[in-house]
């Protein structure tokens, strides 16, 4: 204000002063008052311009606030910064003031700005990225970024796609590592079987191929399922090839076995055979399934069965003779001279088919491996049946030996054996009873005739029962006319006393182990009589006889005299012990 005074007295000196001069000058009175009325128009034009520019200059000023504050307030929003306007503005204060207030607010936001868009940038540059590896399209270029929402820069955003980034870097590592294990089983794989790892692993990705690893190696889904479908492909070859080998090494050890090949040519396919035993999983010699090892074994096996066409006479009769055995082991029917002369006729023709003819008699033994295992059981049992029908037959000459506790040579031998036998031959009758149920149902299983030695096994045994059940029927006999015997003897020595009829006739026998020719083996009797069941049936017919002549020589005399009491009652206990 002392400005705009000092203007206005410089003003009124000056304007005197043209006055002065308009007097010297001669200038009439409305003249200088047009004048004077011109100089002020001139400065209240003047005034108005810089009015005007004054209220410009403070329009430009609001504006320029209003765009700070309004700039201010969406950074803050975007960045999502807690600071106020409250804290930059003050009371009263001018335009020009709150204008150099905003300004290094506004500089401060724009930079953290700046450098939440670079952030943002770099995270999302990684995502699409990872997202173009993923997709197998890392190889297209640059990865196109999608844009970038400026609105939005707050640290909960930033974090959101930071959890993205770290999800897919995850991701990416599970991937990596299942490549590297999809390719270290296909090294392996390729070891074993001698297959070029490099190229495979080229056809499947470029990246696979570079072993200088150069550029990263592909992570999309289309490389992991070539991957993981070569591994499954050599998988089954590599089973393929193993199961080629040990089928060709059985066959040679097979071929070696009928040739009787020396030990030395066979060390040489060691590697072949020594897999016969392996499992897929436990194969992992080096190239020990390659094509070359397969095609060395096939051209072994063809030379072997060349060299076995030659021998496949010896062969095909060799296999008789082990038929032969089978039957012969399980006392099976077989006419085995006749069916070698067939087999000799028909290769000695020509027309047969060696092979084949070999094939199907390895069929035929295997069929009488299993027709005998099936016979087996049973058969075990016919021999303890027969063992006990042996000791029965012993036991029964042991029973009527009168000297049999005589204290002669290896009575007490006898002794014990007796005790086995009573043992043994008490369990005869469930024996037999397990034995014909065993056979009834093997029949009806198999459907056919057991057959022991051409003879069916159940007529066998129905023949023994029928004649066990004669035997028995003919110590009951025995048992009872001797105690009418005895009862006799007992009436004598009531009326005569104890003393010997000179009528009655005495034979002393011999003592068990004594024959009248003087044969004997270990204390016991060389029995001449058929001491197996499975041989009494083919004499049955002579029992009648026997029975007979055991009847007449069983006749009580009239003048029969009893024997001495003591040797009555033992010889009486041990028969009651030995009858069922």
């Amino acid at each position: 204000m002392t400005l705009l005074r000092a203007e206005f007295t410089s003003c009124g000196s000056l304007l005197r002063e043209l006055q002065d001069l308009w007097d010297d000058i001669g200038e009439t009175d409305h003249e200088k008052d047009r004048m004077i009325l011109q100089l002020e128009q001139e400065c209240f034009d003047v005034y108005r311009r810089k009015v005007e520019q004054a209220k410009k200059h403070k329009s430009d000023l609001q504006r320029s606030v209003a765009e700070g504050e309004s700039e201010v307030s969406n950074l803050i929003s975007a960045l999502g910064e807690q600071e106020s306007l409250k804290l930059v503005r003050k009371p009263n204060s001018s335009l020009k003031e709150q204008l150099a207030a905003i300004n290094p607010l506004l500089e401060d936001l724009r930079r953290k700005k700046e450098e939440k868009i670079q952030e943002f940038l770099d995270v999302e540059s990684k995502i699409a990225k990872l997202c173009l590896e993923i997709a197998g399209s890392a190889q297209q270029g640059t990865p196109v970024l999608p844009q970038l929402d400026e609105r939005d820069l707050t640290l909960n955003r930033l974090g959101k796609l930071n959890s993205q980034l770290q999800e897919l870097l995850k991701d990416k590592s599970l991937r990596l590592q299942k490549v590297n294990s999809h390719m270290k089983a296909i090294h392996e794989l390729s070891t074993i079987m001698s297959i070029d790892f490099s190229k495979m692993m080229s056809e499947v990705h470029p990246s696979y191929g570079d072993l200088a690893n150069s550029h990263p190696k592909s992570i999309s889904n289309d490389s992991l399922a070539k991957l993981a479908g070569i591994v499954q492909s050599l998988k089954q070859e590599k089973k393929q090839r193993l199961e080629k080998l040990q089928l060709l090494g059985s066959t040679l050890i097979e071929l070696w076995n009928l040739l009787d090949t020396p030990t030395d040519e066979q060390k040489i396919f060691d590697h072949i055979t020594s897999l016969i035993s392996e499992s897929v999983n436990t194969v992992l010699g080096q190239a020990c399934l390659a094509l070359d090892v397969i095609e060395q074994a096939k051209l072994e096996v063809q030379r072997l069965n060349i060299l076995k066409a030659s021998k496949m006479k010896e062969l095909v009769l060799k296999k008789q003779s082990e038929l032969e055995q089978i039957y012969s082991s399980v006392h099976m029917d077989a006419d085995g001279d006749l069916e070698r002369q067939m087999l000799i006729g028909l290769i000695d023709s020509g027309k047969a088919d060696l092979s084949e003819l070999l094939s199907n008699m390895d069929d035929n033994i295997i069929k009488a491996k299993e027709h005998a295992l099936s016979r087996r059981d049973i058969l075990e049992k016919v021999e303890k049946w027969t063992y006990a029908s042996a000791e029965e037959s012993w036991l029964d000459d042991y029973e009527r030996d009168q000297n049999r506790y005589s204290a002669g040579r290896g009575a007490h031998k006898n002794l014990k054996r007796a005790e086995k036998a009573r043992i043994l031959v008490n369990k005869i009758p469930s024996l037999l009873e397990n034995l014909t149920s065993k056979v009834k149902a093997w029949e009806k299983e198999k459907g056919m005739t057991f057959l022991y030695n051409k003879v069916p096994l159940l007529v066998t045994l129905d023949g023994y029962i029928v004649l066990r059940q004669q035997r028995e029927e003919e110590k009951r006999r025995l048992r009872e006319q001797k105690k009418i015997q005895e009862q006799f003897a007992a009436e004598q020595e009531a009326l005569f006393g104890s003393k010997p009829s000179p009528l009655r006739p005495f034979t002393a026998r011999k003592p068990l182990g004594q024959s009248s020719n003087g044969n004997t083996v270990g204390g016991t009797p060389i029995n001449h009589r058929v001491s197996t069941p499975l041989a009494r049936q083919a004499i049955s017919s002579s029992g009648k006889e026997k029975k007979d002549h055991v009847k007449v020589g069983n006749a009580i005399p009239v003048n029969y005299v009893a024997l001495p009491k003591e040797d009555s009652l033992s010889h009486n206990n041990s028969s009651a012990i030995v009858s069922p």
